[in-house]
């Protein structure tokens, strides 16, 4: 299994969830959950198998070799299946600082109890390596307002509100919706984990 530089390990493990570095044979999985979710995505239109896989070869795969890499994508298994992947995007490494990003199996999104576990998880998961192994300061996230869900999980998390974005996003013709803007600190993952790391 590869594992990104900055990374001392390649797996995150609580219960039956495991972290691990993006595998290239999630990359399928992955486009078609993009794909049936686009209203929560910053994606405007469904990626086709030749863009999925020009993003992994140009973009994805060398970032395992990078110093510093702008993202760290992982894939989150439940008894060694793909669930859910997601990650640390848009990194400052100089403010120590990422956007947390996640997207599951719709089927699973569907069942509320079960996305709950699974987004638990990945939060969980990956506070471990960003705080615990990256000694990042900061996460923040930016969620959509139709996802009151969603947002009660990461609340739960330990992520706390920061602001919100007035009609920051056009979903259709006419139809826009605001961004609620979430952080959390090391000392807010530690409330919300106890001291995982």
């Amino acid at each position: 299994m590869k594992t990104y530089r900055p990374l001392p390990q390649a797996a995150f493990t609580w219960e039956n969830y495991t972290l691990v570095p993006i595998r290239y044979e999630d990359r399928e999985p992955i486009r078609a959950w993009r794909n049936a979710q686009l209203e929560v995505l910053r994606q405007p239109e469904p990626l086709t198998a030749e863009q999925q896989d020009a993003y992994f070869q140009r973009v994805v795969l060398p970032l395992f070799d990078q110093e510093r890499p702008t993202q760290l994508l992982f894939s989150l298994l439940h008894h060694n299946e793909l669930v859910a992947y997601g990650g640390l995007v848009y990194i400052s490494w100089l403010d120590a600082r990422a956007e947390v990003s996640f997207l599951v199996d719709p089927v699973r999104a569907a069942k509320q109890a079960v996305y709950r576990e699974d987004f638990l998880a990945h939060l969980r998961l990956l506070g471990q390596a960003a705080f615990g192994h990256l000694g990042f300061n900061r996460l923040f996230t930016e969620t959509y307002d139709i996802r009151p869900a969603h947002v009660a999980i990461l609340e739960e998390a330990g992520f706390r509100p920061e602001g919100r974005l007035r009609q920051h996003v056009r979903l259709a013709p006419g139809t826009f919706a605001d961004s609620l803007m979430h952080g959390q600190l090391a000392a807010d993952y530690a409330t919300a984990f106890g001291s995982a790391f």
